[in-house]
């Protein structure tokens, strides 16, 4: 009889794990992954930034969680010696309407407490000669680490702890018994008094086996990454972001200098057809009538279409994903742009056809479902963990 099962090894699962060993050393804690190794999905395919939470309304859970995140993955870094670098991000105002946009965007900063600078065409210049704008905010704090490096150190935490890690083991559901749960596997089964699941892209599924009331289903939107060929690498030394559209769910695309030297642009969000599909073209049939098969889909489509129609010409049409970075960094060319990863989302959708932006959590007896964990769940993971984890000990 385990203490707790957490099932899912990405980062919020491994961040779970780790909290939990950290409330009450001695507990036996049992984590499983389908995978061979930890953070193969969501975790390992992102674009690496540690963010700093100025997007998020002042006070929100998003925006506490992420600056309590950005600190404690710095010292995490640090503590273990996993490369992390901080070269800062300018959000970049292309017109008008933009520049209102980013005006608004500096209060909800500063009320954030978060330290960010307005410059102007000519200072933005001088940082970034490649990069064209009527200004832009710097937020100098902003990071950039590879999360598969840090889900690996976590997962090395929690062994070091006491924890027990089995991987290549896929979980199918959780049964509830008289004062704990049994945790039912393709390899076998363990009892615990409670479990904590934090499936990703699969949460709806584990949930809905487990006897938990399916309200929402996962939408798998994929992004689309390019890398810039190396000879032009060194042509920002900051993340470049757009001002995001206050009507759309994603950032948009921006280019982001990697921890291993490389530079990339992306993601779009165009709809996967794959949950765990990353080579282009990827089908599932199963995916997709899971999604089709669902009415909050629908009403997602029919708010979004124009949006959605545009993220699918820049998926079809490299040209058409290039215009989008040109309007910040002119000097790009078609050449430029070369074949990179994609990192599938695991968007949660209402039955009214409501994206989900914050946390989401079903509870079943004796077995908590993470069900949606927002970005940037990666940057927030550890105080995510430790928030998991007070409900418990």
């Amino acid at each position: 009889m385990y203490d707790f099962c957490v099932v899912g090894g990405g980062i919020v699962g491994l961040a779970t794990a780790m909290a939990l060993l950290e409330r009450k050393p001695g507990t036996r804690l049992l984590l499983i992954e389908k995978e061979e190794a930890p953070g193969r999905h969501q975790t390992g395919h992102n674009s690496g930034v540690i963010h700093t939470g100025i997007y998020y309304a002042p006070g929100s859970l998003k925006a506490k969680l992420c600056r309590a995140g950005e600190m404690e993955t710095k010292r995490f870094c640090a503590k273990h010696a996993i490369p992390f670098e901080i070269p800062g991000k300018l959000i970049v105002a292309t017109d008008e309407t933009e520049l209102a946009r980013l005006a608004a965007l500096e209060t909800n900063a500063r009320a954030n407490e978060i330290r960010v600078r307005r410059i102007g065409t000519n200072e933005l210049r001088e940082l970034e000669p490649a990069i064209a704008g009527l200004g832009a905010l710097l937020v100098e704090t902003t990071g950039i680490v590879d999360y598969g490096l840090v889900a690996r150190k976590m997962g090395q935490v929690v062994a070091e702890a006491g924890g027990e890690i089995i991987l290549g083991t896929r979980v199918d559901r959780i049964e509830q018994r008289d004062g704990h749960v049994r945790v039912v596997s393709d390899k076998g089964s363990w009892e615990a008094r409670r479990a904590i699941a934090c499936a990703g892209l699969q949460a709806d599924r584990l949930a809905a086996r487990s006897g938990v009331d399916a309200d929402f289903r996962i939408v798998p939107f994929r992004g689309e990454y390019y890398a810039v060929r190396p000879e032009k690498c060194s042509i920002v030394q900051r993340m470049i972001y757009p001002v995001p559209d206050p009507s759309l769910p994603f950032l948009g695309i921006h280019l982001t200098p990697m921890i291993d030297g490389s530079l990339t642009v992306g993601p779009n969000a165009v709809l996967g057809l794959s949950r765990e599909g990353y080579a282009k073209g990827s089908v599932d049939v199963a995916d997709i009538a899971s999604f089709a098969s669902f009415g909050g889909f629908w009403r997602t489509i029919s708010r979004n279409l124009r949006a959605g129609v545009g993220e699918l010409k820049d998926s079809a049409f490299k040209r058409s994903y290039l215009e989008k970075c040109r309007k910040y960094c002119p000097s790009l060319e078609l050449g430029d742009l070369l074949p990179y990863r994609a990192g599938i989302r695991a968007q949660a959708v209402m039955k009214d056809g409501a994206l989900v932006q914050d946390f989401l959590f079903r509870k079943s007896g004796d077995a908590l479902h993470v069900c949606n964990a927002p970005s940037p769940a990666a940057t927030s993971s550890i105080p995510i963990g430790r928030m998991i984890a007070d409900q418990f000990v």
